[in-house]
């Protein structure tokens, strides 16, 4: 045939339509508009008016020759042809013509290379079988591993962290008391004049960094300068006390201002020893309250946090008995060594060893939890943003906020009782043990008893959180506390008609207040550790991260110590009125009482409103959980 517009056009044999230059195609895939392969359009076309003309550039049959179409295969022949293997090369048929193969077949030699369709819908059901059964949790003692990699760091962090403090709070006693120009009398000072300013501007600092550095950095840029200044105390500035110590200067103040100064004028004498009391206090503001509750609320759910908060002690207060035989080893290293060295040195480095390898061993877990722990932390649900506020609207909305002020008041309360009582305690100590190595060694096993005493209300504490719930075990530290300070207050009051009965067994007034006043501490303690910081901790959870934050730091920096500087402001009031701590002892009984009944009434305002956001808080979970389910 002769070409028609586009290209010559060829027919071969039967049935065999070709373009010059390109492979036989079949006619009814490659021309549109052409019906069965083979067929002349004439012979297809049934009606030619209705009929599609044929595409330019094609040439057919002309009318009344006879084509044939080659030999149609079977349909299971055919469908073999759809796989992707090689397809064999066909031999000439007998009557001319050759199988092209499917017409499909260049387009899957194109594509991707893809199995059998029944390997295919096999796949697909395993996959959906697979995605449908859920993975199981790799268990250990019946909890989740992932549950096990947050407990145990932090309880070992919790103990370190307490083993640094216990040593440090017995330390600070001792090196301020026995000052030279110093005396018991300097702590109420210490507490209100230094510890409450050192405070207000470490939160004020911690505010702007928070909006500043990530929770992560924060951390260290927190714990860092505790481990710094402990290792240059013992290390560097008691050795040089005697060029640092405006020991003339003091003296003659003392001269000029008169005896009735003797407590302020002792700061400035031995400022080093008042700022590391100071640095103290602060680590069991900041790296106990701040720093390791922050970070345990960060990881933990409130049904972890009721379940292992109360447990976390255990090993804490393992590292109490610990740290005070640790005390108690020095004292008595202070006692043995002969005259003319200096015994105070070689203990503080000794203590200070332990706290700086104490804090270095706090740094690395928390940095390995950063790492393994944290990214395996499931999200919660998210909260609504709020902008970031400056430190005066932090405060500000802090004190607008009743959740924050009851538990700022437990916090306030607990820090103005216990000062009440401890410090008129500690006076009492001094009386008994004056000489500086006794009064050590009795702190040592004070320390002792309160984590012996401490492990046992932890293990009471997981069945109080289960059994009662957070309002119960809220209220039992104050009752506690209220207890045996009435007792103790009580002996001090009536101790002197007590003098012919104790004779008898050869007790003094002054010894049995001492026990007594021990008896109290450590039971309060225990309690607080144990009931009353779970408490205040579990009630962090349910507040959004800015309230939690800010509203953590503003609590346990700030009210922490202003309760201990409210109670010591009382009792410096109350000397310069009556002249002496026993003299004051009635009235000091009578605000104490005052101020657990304050305690108890926000403890159970609180209760009411942890419990409502503990109800929020699940209704989100379960909005979300359906919003999950109606994404599926």
């Amino acid at each position: 045939m002769g070409s028609m517009g586009g290209g010559p056009i060829r027919l071969g044999g039967r049935g065999d339509a070709t373009i010059a230059g390109r492979p036989p195609l079949i006619a009814s895939r490659k021309m549109a508009g052409v019906g069965k392969v083979n067929r002349p359009f004439a012979q297809t076309c049934r009606m030619p008016s209705r009929c599609p003309k044929p595409s330019p550039g094609v040439s057919l049959p002309a009318q009344g020759t006879t084509t044939h179409r080659g030999p149609r295969l079977p349909l299971r022949q055919r469908a073999k042809s759809l796989n992707t293997d090689p397809e064999p090369q066909h031999p000439a048929r007998p009557n001319g013509f050759q199988f092209l193969g499917s017409p499909l077949k260049g387009l899957q030699r194109a594509g991707p290379h893809l199995p059998p369709r029944r390997d295919r819908d096999a796949a697909a059901d395993a996959a959906a079988a697979a995605g449908d059964k859920p993975q199981a949790k790799k268990t250990f003692l019946g909890l989740d591993v992932n549950v096990w990699m947050k407990i145990v760091p932090l309880g070992l962090m919790f103990f370190c962290i307490l083993f640094n403090y216990t040593i440090l709070r017995d330390t600070k006693d001792v090196l301020v008391v026995t000052a030279p120009g110093s005396g018991a009398e300097i702590i109420p000072f210490l507490k209100t004049w230094v510890n409450l300013p050192m405070a207000i501007g470490f939160t004020i600092l911690y505010a702007q960094l928070a909006n500043v550095l990530s929770t992560e950095m924060l951390f260290y840029a927190c714990i860092i300068p505790f481990i710094i200044f402990f290792w240059s105390f013992a290390f560097v500035l008691y050795p040089l006390r005697d060029f640092l110590h405006p020991t003339e200067f003091a003296k003659h103040l003392l001269a000029v201002a008169g005896p009735r100064f003797a407590g302020p004028i002792a700061i400035l004498r031995n400022w080093t020893f008042c700022l590391f009391y100071v640095m103290a206090e602060l680590w069991g503001s900041v790296v106990v309250s701040v720093l390791f509750w922050g970070f345990a609320n960060q990881i933990t759910s409130v049904d972890e946090a009721t379940t292992f908060y109360p447990l976390f002690g255990l090993g804490a207060n393992v590292a109490l008995i610990f740290s005070g035989r640790a005390v108690k080893y020095f004292s008595q290293v202070r006692a043995g060594l002969p005259p003319g060295v200096d015994g105070w040195g070689l203990s503080l480095k000794g203590l200070m060893g332990m706290v700086v390898i104490g804090g270095l061993l706090i740094a690395g877990i928390y940095y390995w939890m950063n790492r393994q722990v944290v990214p395996n932390v499931p999200t919660r649900a998210a909260k609504k943003k709020k902008a970031k506020m400056s430190v005066g609207e932090s405060f500000k909305f802090l004190a607008n906020s009743k959740y924050i002020r009851n538990l700022a008041t437990l916090v306030i309360a607990y820090g103005v009782s216990i000062n009440l009582v401890e410090v008129t305690w500690k006076g009492k100590i001094k009386a008994q043990f004056p000489n500086p190595n006794d009064y050590s060694a009795f702190m040592g096993d004070f320390s002792s008893c309160t984590g012996a005493a401490t492990l046992v209300m932890m293990l009471l504490s997981r069945f109080i959180f289960t059994r009662f719930g957070w309002g119960v075990a809220a209220l039992i530290t104050p009752t506690v506390l209220a207890i045996t300070g009435a007792l103790f207050f009580g002996l001090i009051i009536f101790g002197e008609p007590l003098q012919p009965l104790l004779s008898a067994i050869n007790m003094t007034p002054l010894y049995l207040a001492v026990l007594v006043g021990a008896a109290q501490n450590i039971f309060s303690k225990s309690s607080k550790y144990s009931l009353f910081d779970p408490c205040k901790e579990t009630a962090y959870i349910p507040l959004d991260d800015e309230v939690r934050t800010k509203g953590k730091a503003a609590i346990d920096v700030i009210c922490n110590p202003l309760g201990k500087s409210g109670g010591a402001f009382i009792q410096q009031m109350l000397i310069i009125s009556f002249g002496s701590l026993a003299a004051c002892a009635p009235y000091l009984a009578t605000i104490v009482i005052g101020v657990v009944i304050a305690w108890i009434f926000a403890a159970k305002s609180l209760d009411k409103q942890f419990t409502e956001l503990q109800k929020e808080e699940m209704r989100a979970k379960l909005a979300e959980a359906k919003r999950e389910l109606l994404q599926k």
